[in-house]
């Protein structure tokens, strides 16, 4: 699979439909990750808990590619993530509101699967929906 492809299947399945059997597929098993809201993970198994984290504490989560660029083995992605607010998140006790806030991803690929994910969120603008909800 090309770099597009992977990261594709990222956000489309792995996160957007909660697809975790294909942790293996696409995710280098020397994975290194940090997710948008600061968190780090290092290897499938961790990816896959922040992921759920994630998707427990926002229902109806969705991260929507606004840009992707490829240039050999690496990518880069503008990416709008969103939920509603439906459990402990960040600190915060659930509101039941949607939020958003988007992000900048950084990949690299090795050996047909993502090896490094580096996403930059804008925290700020998230803790500031989640602290005028409570």
């Amino acid at each position: 699979m090309t770099v597009r492809e992977l990261v594709q299947l990222f956000y489309e399945k792995f996160w957007n439909e909660v697809d975790l059997g294909l942790v293996a597929e696409i995710l280098h098993s020397d994975v290194t990750f940090r997710g948008s809201v600061g968190v780090g993970a290092s290897g499938r198994e961790e990816v896959c808990d922040y992921v759920r984290m994630v998707t427990t504490a926002l229902s109806d989560y969705r991260c929507d590619v606004e840009q992707l660029i490829v240039e050999g083995t690496s990518a880069a992605a503008i990416v709008r993530f969103s939920g509603v607010h439906t459990g402990d998140f960040l600190g915060f006790p659930p509101t039941g509101r949607r939020v958003e806030w988007v992000g900048a991803a950084f990949f690299v690929g090795h050996e047909n699967r993502l090896r490094d994910i580096w996403v930059l969120g804008d925290l700020e603008s998230l803790r500031a929906q989640l602290k005028s909800a409570c």
